[in-house]
């Protein structure tokens, strides 16, 4: 809940400083419209970064040097669960399929399977997120990572959205 009433006072503030850009260039409502608008996608898109892919079940993936691809849960995901309490995640060397399940998050509200985006051999695992689940909550792109993979389908990212689509799939 905080998180969506951050990104709303950051909304006002976007507009707001719109609509004085509006009123020194002397636009008309149509030019505001636009501004507004390439504005709000501007602030929703740095949310979910610009180097990663998104599977609409809400997990993104990283592609990193040597194959190596870093993967986690979206922070709309983790926003819309509420507390992370637990996080289950698979053993180094397991095997992961794109679009099956490698793990689960649970938080105060529900529990939900995480889908690898990806296939391939995890490698790595964010074994602090076994202490510190809440991670996942406060920084899912960045230390809120869940497993790295060893892809061995590269090709498997081109049918993963951007970050532009995968923001308009749930703002819509």
């Amino acid at each position: 809940m905080a998180a969506a009433v951050s990104m709303m006072r950051a909304m006002r503030m976007v507009n707001a400083s719109s609509v004085s850009m509006v009123r020194n260039a002397g636009m008309n409502s149509y030019h505001f419209r636009q501004v507004a608008v390439s504005n709000q996608r501007r602030f929703f898109s740095s949310e979910n970064p610009a180097d990663c892919k998104y599977s609409k079940s809400h997990e993104w993936v990283k592609p990193g040097k040597d194959g190596i691809a870093t993967v986690g849960i979206t922070a709309h995901a983790a926003g819309e669960l509420g507390d992370i309490v637990f996080v289950d995640l698979p053993e180094k060397g397991t095997q992961v399929t794109a679009a099956e399940s490698f793990g689960a998050v649970e938080s105060v509200k529900a529990a939900s399977d995480i889908y690898s985006p990806i296939s391939g051999e995890v490698v790595e695992i964010n074994s602090a997120l076994s202490d510190e689940p809440g991670t996942v909550n406060k920084d899912a792109f960045g230390t809120g990572w869940m497993i790295k993979v060893k892809m061995s389908n590269q090709g498997e990212l081109n049918s993963l959205m951007d970050s532009v689509a995968y923001t308009k799939s749930y703002e819509e």
